[in-house]
Formats: C-alpha cells, sequence, structure tokens
C-alpha cells in the first residue's frame, strides 16, 4: 500500500502535524497515566483502522513496558482480566467517544459517570482531549493512506515547539 500523500513534506502540513505533537505532548504530560494513555491511543486507533496509528502505539506501549498480554487483549478488553477498573473506564468512554456517528448513541451518562469515579478534573480533561486528538490523528493518517510498519518509538521526538 502506498501512501496518497505526505504531510510532513508539506510546509502546511507540517506545520499542522507540529501544533498536534505540541497537543499530544501536553496530554501526555498530564496527570493521566501513560499507560491508560497508550490503551486509549490504541483502542481507537483499531476501532477506526488506522494501520499507523496501531503500528505507532503498540510499539510506544511496548517501549514503555507494556505487556504483550494487555497490548494483545486490548481489542478485547471486556472480555479480559488483565485490565483495572479505572482502564475499562477509559476504554468505555473511548469506544464511546469514538463510534459518534451513524446510530450510534453518543458517549452514555452511565460511561461518563465510570469514568468521572476513577479520574480527577485534570485527568477527565487530558481523557477527554485524548480521545479527541487520536481520532483526528487517525483520521489524518487514513484520509492520506499512510501504512503501518515503519514507525520506531521516540522517531517524533524532535517535533515539540
Amino acid at each position: 500500500m502506498e501512501p496518497r500523500f505526505d504531510l510532513m513534506s508539506n510546509e502546511l502540513g507540517a506545520k499542522i502535524a507540529k501544533r498536534v505533537y505540541n497537543v499530544a505532548l501536553a496530554i501526555q504530560q498530564s496527570p493521566l497515566p501513560q499507560s491508560t494513555q497508550d490503551l486509549v491511543m490504541l483502542r481507537a486507533s483499531q476501532i477506526n483502522g488506522c494501520g499507523f496509528c496501531v503500528d505507532y502505539h503498540t510499539k510506544d506501549a511496548a517501549a514503555a513496558g507494556e505487556s504483550a498480554v494487555r497490548v494483545n487483549l486490548v481489542a478485547a478488553w471486556r472480555e479480559a482480566t488483565v485490565f483495572t477498573d479505572a482502564e475499562r473506564a477509559a476504554l468505555a468512554l473511548t469506544e464511546e467517544g469514538t463510534r459518534l456517528a451513524g446510530s450510534h448513541p453518543g458517549v452514555s451518562d452511565e460511561t461518563w459517570a465510570r469514568a468521572r469515579e476513577h479520574y480527577d478534573d485534570d485527568q477527565i480533561v487530558a481523557l477527554v482531549a485524548l480521545i479527541a486528538m487520536i481520532n483526528a490523528n487517525n483520521r489524518l493518517n487514513v484520509i492520506v493512506r499512510n501504512p503501518g510498519g515503519s514507525y520506531e518509538p521516540g522517531m517524533f521526538a524532535g517535533m515539540a515547539n
């Protein structure tokens, strides 16, 4: 599969990517646990069929010490025993926040309440922003058909500012 367009080789595309990366950096530096961030980004990317992002977030999670069992079970988290109640609440919010179109009713009050049981105000802001941003990233990469397989952990570290 060949990409349709290289956003990073375009001046405007690179400028936008840098801004998106800085938002991601603010979220990464938030009090939301990094392991939760990794699981959320992976799950949204799976739902959206973004090969580049699944590759990216699988490799980053592994590089951060996440177990292969947990990474491999993210797609079936409801039927797995390896996630905490807080992580399960974040994954439920991710799924409902990602599946906003069509017949899906959006984020339910029950899912929101479960997330609020586990996350304080700063963490919930980070979680909501993370879900929104990973969905935006998924769409950018799917639209331009950016393929998975070439990501190396840390390869975007120099994009800040």
